[in-house]
């Protein structure tokens, strides 16, 4: 009997289920947040795990480890700003700005290696401003 591909909805159940999973773990790590954006065109609150680093004082970057074509990424572009909780603490974001970076050189050196493995070199830099109060 021959592999059958699995269907598209379970790659969206998949995506769901882990990020369900990751959310807690990833608001809480080192290297890890949970971005919180507005559907540009749902306006449906959102909650993505990503890996981000604090550079200098109020300077966050993102690593795009799925390229730069994803959703999130155009939900703060389109809004200019969103929010992030990493190690436990919500930070508002401002004023994404991609860039390709081949060498890794803003990432910390633990992590190269590993973006290097995935091929990641496209980032998103955004800048620290106060968080809403609305929670």
């Amino acid at each position: 009997m021959g592999h059958m591909p699995l269907p598209h909805w379970l790659t969206r159940v998949n995506l769901v289920v882990s990020n369900r999973i990751t959310a807690p773990f990833a608001a809480r790590l080192p290297w890890f947040g949970v971005l919180e954006h507005v559907g540009r065109r749902s306006g449906t609150i959102r909650r993505t795990p990503l890996t981000i680093f604090r550079q200098g004082s109020g300077r966050y970057i993102i690593a795009l480890t799925y390229g730069p074509d994803v959703q999130w990424l155009r939900n703060v572009e389109a809004a200019g700003h969103c929010r992030v909780k990493t190690r436990g603490r919500w930070v508002g974001l401002a004023g994404p700005r991609r860039f390709t970076d081949s060498e890794r050189r803003a990432m910390p050196l633990v992590i190269r290696p590993i973006l290097a493995a995935l091929r990641v070199t496209e980032f998103v830099v955004l800048s620290q401003v106060p968080v809403s109060a609305d929670g």
